[in-house]
């Protein structure tokens, strides 16, 4: 006997990242109660994924093209790489307005509980970038938690003796936060990250 579409359409999406079973069960009878066409678009869009993208084998970003427009930009300069840890962190630095230089995907974090060690990231790729000599700084952009303090501290260790500057993006208190209402953590990082004025 064929699996019950619904559970197996549920089950599905389930495995993406964040969606769990009762956010699964609720997509799913959205997907029912919308025209025909509708499931069959997304699927498509879907299945196209696949073979429409691919990796900049210079940057690890994922996109249409390889060089990604980015590296290709003779404008960019190439003196200065952020690291991030997912594609699509690239879009939020860009957004600021503050960088324009060059970017590096890790494509995730240094995580030992969940099995993750450097071998897993894209760190041969940078390091590969760094012996091209034309880099000057590393700007780490790894997520303010626990493995990408790991990871950005591993990364300085590992790049330092390659004579490049390398930093870090500060943390702390987030514009427009109240002091009374900021977590301990996020006021300690303030702290740390202090500057002259």
């Amino acid at each position: 006997m064929a699996a019950d579409p619904l559970r197996r359409a549920v089950a599905q999406l389930s495995r993406f990242p964040g969606v769990g079973e009762r956010t699964a069960t609720r997509l799913v009878y959205w997907l029912l109660r919308q025209e025909p066409g509708v499931a069959a678009e997304i699927g498509a869009a879907l299945l196209e994924l696949q073979g429409a993208m691919t990796r900049c084998a210079v940057c690890c970003d994922v996109g249409t093209q390889d060089p990604c427009p980015r590296c290709s930009d003779p404008k960019r300069p190439a003196h200065t790489i952020c690291v991030v840890e997912r594609p699509q962190d690239i879009g939020a630095i860009e957004s600021s307005g503050e960088y324009r230089g060059r970017f590096h995907v890790l494509d995730g974090a240094l995580s030992p509980l969940a099995g993750i060690g450097p071998e897993r990231l894209r760190v041969r790729e940078l390091l590969a970038r760094l012996e091209a000599g034309a880099v000057q700084e590393v700007v780490l952009a790894t997520d303010p938690d626990v493995d990408g303090d790991a990871t950005a501290l591993y990364l300085a260790r590992l790049l330092r003796p390659a004579g490049v500057r390398v930093t870090r993006l500060a943390h702390g208190i987030a514009v427009g936060t109240e002091l009374e209402y900021a977590d301990k953590s996020s006021v300690a990082r303030a702290f740390q990250n202090r500057r002259e004025m």
